[in-house]
């Protein structure tokens, strides 16, 4: 449970940081996805979590 908790807390500051300190870029990244046909955006949503389950696996191998 603290894993998982951890790791939501650090989504949380890497979002709020980028919110915080590029705000104007968020804008112009969603109207690029809202530009995106819906099928693009499946695609790259499976490929995120393909990249997550990499990370956490490298993150669980090295023994975090």
């Amino acid at each position: 449970m603290s894993m998982t908790l951890l790791a939501l807390g650090l989504v949380l500051i890497v979002e709020g940081l980028a919110w915080a300190l590029a705000p104007s870029a968020i804008e112009k990244m969603l109207e690029a996805l809202r530009d995106m046909p819906f099928e693009a955006r499946r695609i790259a949503g499976f490929l995120a979590i393909v990249a997550g389950l990499i990370l956490v696996w490298a993150a669980y191998a090295i023994g975090f």
